[in-house]
């Protein structure tokens, strides 16, 4: 999503806080024999999906935060929610970032305005079930989500994902980069964005992981990464300007590093507007991550946050993922169950290989030496 974006195991075959009045959670989430969706680990222990909808319904709306339509086909998933049960989903400030998301949620308990359900990246996944902010909900596919995909508790899970790509406007760049070594290149003067701030983006934290492994780096070792954004930087070719729609269609971004779906989407959508929106996904620096899934623990809509999860982890809400060319956690479920959407499937920007993954602790280290010196690389 970006002024910064809010957002982030084997792909296989494969969201400024508006201020809102303080109000105690619904009654609606209660059943008739004392069930209170808020403390309901799964369908089945508040007595069925049947009443899980129903008591969903009788609140009437999901607070969302972070969702911007465009990304990775949220408007598809959100009108599919609302036209199946009627949920009213409020989304605010929707090119927000992961870390607005957790902000959100510590600085708003206790109100009615607080988000009921986050879509953030792994890492910040990670930090928001540390910091005791997530409830513990297993969706009925919970079993089908891989092993590394999901915390044990079911406190997130991880949900669509892609790779780091290089998305570059043809109609004003004369050859687009493909490799992170092409973009030290003196023709791309002022032209090299990055999807929002990589202390608190997703999709900018891939970036710089991405350069890091095209530069030497690991997953042990971002620093690298940060070192060739410095040097993008010293050389003029990296602009502080954070890609959106918005900025790629005007040219402010001719050259975006970003998730190869957000990419592939721009092409689709500018190419009526006449921009040649030309996607790779660079060979010097292949970073793979998902995108994580959580219910805020004090959700003022529990039962509607949890049929939420649901929807998304259905094969109805997985091959919409698909059709937005996002690479969706149960892909490998769905195609054996002969649920798949193929036709999607082989729209997906094409890499080679298998993705790996960094590991929680990984991850956690990699945000320190971020927080630590990203300011300083691209600063000057």
């Amino acid at each position: 999503m970006t002024v910064s974006l809010p957002r982030t195991a084997a792909l296989g075959v494969v969201a400024a806080l508006a201020l809102s009045a303080c109000g105690a959670a619904p009654d609606d989430s209660t059943t008739a024999d004392g069930k209170n969706a808020a403390t309901a680990t799964s369908a089945a222990d508040f007595g069925g999906l049947d009443a899980l909808v129903k008591a969903a319904k009788k609140e009437g709306t999901l607070n969302a935060i972070a969702l911007p339509r465009d990304w990775a086909n949220y408007g598809a998933l959100i009108d599919g929610f609302q036209k199946k049960y009627g949920i009213k989903i409020e989304v605010e400030n929707p090119d927000g970032s992961s870390q607005d998301e957790i902000n959100a949620v510590t600085t708003r308990k206790g109100q009615d305005r607080a988000p009921d359900v986050l879509d953030f990246g792994s890492s910040f996944a990670l930090s928001a079930a540390e910091q005791g902010l997530l409830a513990p909900y297993k969706v009925a596919a919970f079993a089908d989500i891989p092993e590394g995909q999901k915390d044990a508790q079911g406190r997130w899970y991880n949900d669509y994902g892609g790779y780091i790509s290089i998305g570059c406007d043809a109609k004003r760049v004369s050859s687009c980069p493909t490799t992170f070594a092409d973009l030290l290149k003196p023709r791309y003067k002022g032209q090299v964005a990055l999807n929002g701030n990589p202390t608190k983006s997703g999709a900018a934290f891939g970036g710089v992981y991405a350069a890091a492994l095209a530069s030497g780096g690991s997953f042990d070792d971002i620093q690298p990464g940060l070192d060739f954004f410095a040097k993008l930087k010293k050389n003029g070719n990296y602009t502080p300007v954070e890609s959106t729609p918005a900025t790629v269609e005007k040219g402010e971004t001719p050259i975006s590093i970003d998730w190869d779906y957000l990419n592939a989407g721009y092409a689709d959508e500018f190419r009526t507007k006449g921009v040649d929106w030309k996607v790779a996904v660079p060979s010097d620096g292949q970073f793979a991550q998902f995108y994580s899934q959580a219910i805020n623990k004090d959700a003022p809509h529990p039962a509607a946050a949890r049929l939420w999860q649901e929807y998304l982890y259905s094969a109805e809400g997985q091959n919409l993922w698909l059709a937005g060319y996002a690479r969706p956690v149960l892909m490998n479920a769905l195609d054996q169950a002969g649920t798949l959407d193929k036709t999607a499937a082989a729209k997906l920007p094409q890499v080679s290989g298998t993705p790996a993954f960094p590991s929680e602790d990984q991850q956690s280290k990699a945000k320190t030496v971020l927080a630590q010196g990203w300011a300083k690389a691209v600063s000057g």
